[in-house]
């Protein structure tokens, strides 16, 4: 981010999607409590506690060489939650956070319901408190602002994304549920550029990594696809195998069982025991 590339995430929710998303390339990977969240088959309406989120960030990261951004949500309650959250993530090697401006508990951004956000005052707060309950001066603070979830508008994003970038936050994440990306380019056109903007394209798929950066986006998170792409997998897979009764009509296209083992990194494991 200090040099100025763009950098591009994919969500996961495991440490072998970790793992697949550096072997793709990515320079980062998004600890999605979207996908964490529906691993258990929960919703992402801040159910599981942040020591279950740290858990699934935490192995990802022990699993790939590449940064993880964990998505802690609202940062699992008040002030002093988040500089708890923050020194936790910290010990666990956590590169970056990204905080939300809505109210706890959240709801996720696609979901048809109330998308209420904090005072400005009081989210500015959260992030005072974040950098300074941080011991190591690398450590990451993306402020999320919900303020075009909230339908309030491209005006309403500036301002919050000017105090919270003002209260010390590394870089703002802007998000939109459009189908395209007209007011996320109506916020990067009058961004005054003091200090990067983070976007999830996921409701406007059709704009790309690189025209997003000659608007002066640096970070893309893809959050949410490679979940969606499992799902689809292993509903046909299984239904595949059930309908035939075999999974002989798979085997051509499924990953062999010596690429788990690969993934695993079995072999050096055994070099270990010897």
């Amino acid at each position: 981010m200090a040099r100025g590339d763009l950098i591009r995430a994919a969500g996961a929710h495991d440490a072998l999607g970790s793992t697949l998303a550096q072997q793709a390339r990515f320079q980062a990977v998004w600890a999605s409590s979207l996908e964490v969240s529906a691993s258990r088959c929960l919703p992402d309406a801040s159910v599981l506690t942040m020591t279950e989120y740290l858990a699934a960030a935490a192995n990802m990261q022990k699993a790939v060489d590449i940064p993880v951004v964990a998505d802690v949500d609202t940062g699992f309650g008040n002030n002093l939650n988040v500089a708890h959250m923050v020194r936790e993530y910290e010990a666990a090697g956590i590169t970056a956070v990204c905080i939300e401006d809505k109210v706890y508990p959240k709801v996720n951004s696609f979901a048809a319901t109330d998308h209420e956000l904090l005072p400005v005052a009081t989210f500015t707060r959260k992030l005072t408190t974040a950098k300074a309950a941080q011991r190591d001066e690398d450590l990451y603070v993306i402020a999320r602002t919900e303020a075009l979830i909230n339908k309030k508008g491209v005006d309403e994003a500036l301002d919050r994304c000017y105090a919270y970038a003002e209260a010390g936050a590394d870089s703002v994440l802007v998000h939109s549920k459009k189908k395209d990306q007209g007011e996320i380019v109506e916020f990067l056109d009058s961004w005054d550029g003091r200090c990067p903007v983070v976007i999830v394209p996921t409701t406007y798929p059709q704009w790309s990594a690189a025209e997003a950066e000659k608007h002066g986006v640096s970070m893309v998170i893809y959050a949410n696809q490679g979940l969606r792409a499992t799902i689809q997998a292993l509903r046909d897979a299984f239904r595949t195998i059930y309908d035939d009764g075999t999974s002989l009509g798979l085997e051509n296209t499924i990953a062999p069982v010596s690429d788990i083992f690969a993934l695993q990194k079995l072999d050096d494991w055994l070099a270990l025991e010897a």
